[in-house]
C-alpha cells in the first residue's frame, strides 16, 4: 500500500526546483525591475524607485548571511541593466546610462549618458525595456507607446538597438506594451508584448531586423529617419491574413493564451547553462507579473520564421516578476518584480528570489516539434509504450485570435484536430502524432495527461499550446 502511494504521489515543483527568496535590505522598498550579475558573486538590482543596490551572498548556502549596500539613487525605473568592463549599464525610462564608482567608495561616481533620442512625457506606461549587449555590443530597447494605446512621444512603438559608440538605429516597429526582451542561444532578439490593442494574446515576438510586430500606433515615426512606411494593416482581420500580404509582418513565436499561460508576461532568460538548471537547452524562461510564475518555451525555425510551444513551469512566487535573470555557470536563476500597477499572485509587495534545480528531472514534454502531418514530442525520460502509442492518451484543439484595434480577442475559429495514430520512437523517448486537421497559424492546444513515464509517473505539466505559423513541407 505504501508503495502504490508512492508511485501514484503527484510531483511537487520542490521536488525539482527549490525557491528561496534572498533577504532584503529592512525597510526599503524594492520592487524590483532589473537584475545584473557581477564579478565575485554580486548581484546589482535596481528598484522601480530609482535606487541601485549591490547584493552580496546571493549565492551562499546559508542566505541569512546576505548584505546590501546602496550604489546610487534617483535613476528613472531602469528596466535592463547588466556588467561589463567595470561600469553597470542601464535603459532607464529616457536614455541608455553607463555608471561606475571610480573612487573604490563602494558608491558610484560617474553617470555618462549613452544616448537618450526617443521620447518621454512622464506617461505611466511609457517604459522601456532594455537587453544586455548583443554580439555586436548594440543594446536593444523596446519602448512602450504612451498609455500603451497611442503614440505621443517619438520612437514610441518602436524597438531600437543603441551601438556601442551611442547612435540609436531604429529595428522594428509595432510594439505595444513590452514587458522584458532578451535573445535566444543564436542571438536572435525577442521580446514579449502583452495583450491589448492589435493584441489578441501575449506573446513572444521576434524582433527581425527591418519588421512590423502588429501594432501601427508608432508608423507615423518612420519619416523620422526616412525609412520605409510600415504595413498599413486591416481591421477586424487575422494574423495569418495580414501578414500573407506584408511580408515584413514578422508573426508572434509563440502565444501565450490570456489567462491559461500567464497574463502579463515578463522578462526572457535563455538556458545556455550546458544542463545545470535540467534539461531545457536553449530554451526560453519567461516572467510572468499577475500570475508571479516563470513559463517555459521551446523554439524552432520553420519556412524562415520563429514557432514554437509554451508549457507551465515554475510557480508560487512571492510577488509579481518582472526581471528573469539565469547565471549559465551556477545553474541558478534570479528573478525579482513588484505588485505596484498590476496586483499579483504571492504575499508580498515586491520579491527578490533564487531557483535552484535539486538535480532530479521532472517528466515532461521537452520539447514539442512541428511535421508535416502533425507534431513530435521529446520526453524527458521514456515512456511507458502502453499508454503513450494510445491516441486516447492526447488531445487537441486549435483557435486564433482576431487581430483588431479592440482590446485583446477571444479564441475564435475553433477546430478540433484528430490524433490518428502515435508511434513510439526505439528509444521510448519521443513519440510522433500524426494529426489530421492541422491549421496554419492557429495555437494548438495539445494535452497529453494519459502518457506514463516508464516507471509510471504522469507528467507534471500535461499541456503545450504550439504556435503553427508555418506547416513544415
Amino acid at each position: 500500500m505504501f508503495l502504490f502511494s508512492c508511485l501514484t504521489q503527484a510531483a511537487q515543483q520542490s521536488d525539482f526546483y527549490l525557491r528561496q527568496e534572498i533577504p532584503l535590505p529592512p525597510g526599503e522598498v524594492m520592487e524590483i525591475g532589473s537584475i545584473a550579475l557581477m564579478p565575485d558573486q554580486k548581484i546589482a538590482v535596481t528598484t522601480r524607485r530609482g535606487d541601485l543596490w549591490i547584493c552580496t551572498g546571493a549565492y551562499g548556502d546559508d542566505l541569512s548571511k546576505v548584505s546590501w549596500k546602496k550604489f546610487a539613487q534617483g535613476l528613472h525605473e531602469p528596466f535592463g541593466m547588466f556588467w561589463k568592463d567595470g561600469w553597470l549599464y542601464l535603459t532607464q525610462r529616457p536614455e541608455v546610462t553607463r555608471i561606475k564608482d571610480s573612487t573604490g567608495s563602494g558608491i558610484a561616481d560617474t553617470f555618462e549618458t549613452i544616448n537618450s533620442d526617443w521620447g518621454i512625457k512622464g506617461d505611466y506606461h511609457e517604459f522601456a525595456f532594455g537587453s544586455t549587449p548583443d554580439k555586436e555590443g548594440n543594446i536593444w530597447v523596446v519602448l512602450c507607446l504612451t498609455g500603451s494605446f497611442t503614440a505621443d512621444s517619438d520612437w514610441r512603438g518602436w524597438c531600437v538597438r543603441i551601438t556601442p559608440d551611442g547612435k540609436m538605429i531604429p529595428t522594428c516597429s509595432g510594439i505595444r506594451s513590452p514587458g522584458g526582451i532578451g535573445f535566444n542561444a543564436e542571438g536572435d532578439a525577442f521580446y514579449m508584448d502583452n495583450q491589448g490593442v492589435w493584441n489578441g494574446s501575449s506573446s513572444l515576438k521576434w524582433l527581425k531586423p527591418g519588421s512590423f510586430q502588429g501594432n501601427p500606433s508608432g508608423n507615423k515615426f518612420a519619416k523620422l529617419a526616412n525609412l520605409p512606411a510600415p504595413p498599413d494593416v486591416a481591421d477586424k482581420s487575422r494574423i495569418l491574413i495580414e501578414r500573407t500580404k506584408h511580408p515584413e509582418f514578422i508573426p508572434p513565436a509563440v502565444i501565450f493564451p490570456h489567462g491559461t499561460v500567464g497574463h502579463s508576461p515578463t522578462g526572457i532568460a535563455c538556458d545556455m547553462s550546458g544542463g545545470k538548471f535540467g534539461p531545457w537547452k536553449n530554451q526560453l524562461y519567461v516572467g510572468e507579473q499577475t500570475y508571479s510564475e516563470v513559463q517555459r518555451t521551446c523554439l524552432e525555425k520553420v519556412n524562415g520564421l520563429y514557432q514554437g510551444a509554451v508549457f507551465h513551469f515554475l510557480d508560487s512566487f512571492e510577488a509579481g516578476l518582472i526581471p528573469v535573470r539565469l547565471d549559465q555557470d551556477a545553474g541558478l536563476l534570479f528573478v525579482g518584480g513588484s505588485n505596484r500597477g498590476w496586483a499579483s499572485r504571492g504575499s508580498k509587495p515586491f520579491t527578490f528570489e533564487r531557483v535552484k534545480w535539486t538535480g532530479k528531472t521532472p517528466f515532461e514534454i521537452e520539447t514539442m516539434t512541428a511535421n508535416a502531418d502533425g507534431f513530435t514530442l521529446n520526453f524527458t525520460e521514456p515512456v511507458d509504450p502502453a499508454t503513450a502509442a494510445d491516441p486516447k492518451s492526447y488531445g487537441m484543439d486549435a483557435f486564433t485570435y482576431i487581430f483588431q484595434a479592440e482590446y485583446g480577442s477571444p479564441e475564435v475559429d475553433q477546430a478540433k484536430p484528430t490524433i490518428t495514430t502515435a508511434t513510439v520512437s526505439p528509444d521510448k523517448k519521443s513519440v510522433r502524432l500524426k494529426i489530421d486537421g492541422l491549421v496554419r497559424g492557429h495555437v494548438h492546444h495539445l494535452t497529453a495527461k494519459g502518457v506514463k513515464s516508464a516507471s509510471a509517473q504522469s507528467l507534471w505539466h500535461p499541456e503545450a499550446w504550439y504556435t503553427l505559423n508555418e506547416i513544415p513541407k
